[in-house]
């Protein structure tokens, strides 16, 4: 049997860890590449490059009114775990919506988890 400072032993080292089913949403990296048309001109595609497991939240608080004095209110974080080849030219698809990509943390350099903060596209581009 367990002491009563066991338990909160435990309890410390569960609650630094991601919880079980936070990462429940899908979203798709995208990279961009240039092809020839049948014209001969070079356009850009976006090509799914992985789809992943995320916890999705909006900015809330501090972080809200800081992006909106910037006209970055509809910036969206994505926390995913570590996954290499993953950066800023990039971007997200979620529940339908593009997302381009303005900053990854490598959340405490533990190579556990990545936080990504992007910003939602507009219709237009």
């Amino acid at each position: 049997m367990l002491s009563k400072g066991s338990y909160l032993h435990i309890e410390k080292k569960v609650g630094d860890l991601m919880k079980i089913g936070a990462l429940k949403h899908r979203i798709t990296f995208q990279t961009i590449e240039s092809e020839t048309n049948k014209n001969g001109f070079e356009t850009e595609i976006y090509k799914d490059y992985k789809t992943l497991w995320a916890k999705v939240t909006n900015l809330h608080g501090k972080e809200y009114f800081e992006a909106a004095a910037i006209q970055k209110e509809k910036t969206v974080k994505f926390i995913i775990r570590a996954t290499a080849g993953i950066d800023e030219t990039m971007r997200i698809i979620f529940q339908g919506r593009a997302y381009n990509i303005t900053f990854i943390d490598n959340i405490k350099y533990e190579n556990k988890y990545m936080e990504i903060k992007a910003l939602e596209v507009d219709d237009n581009g």
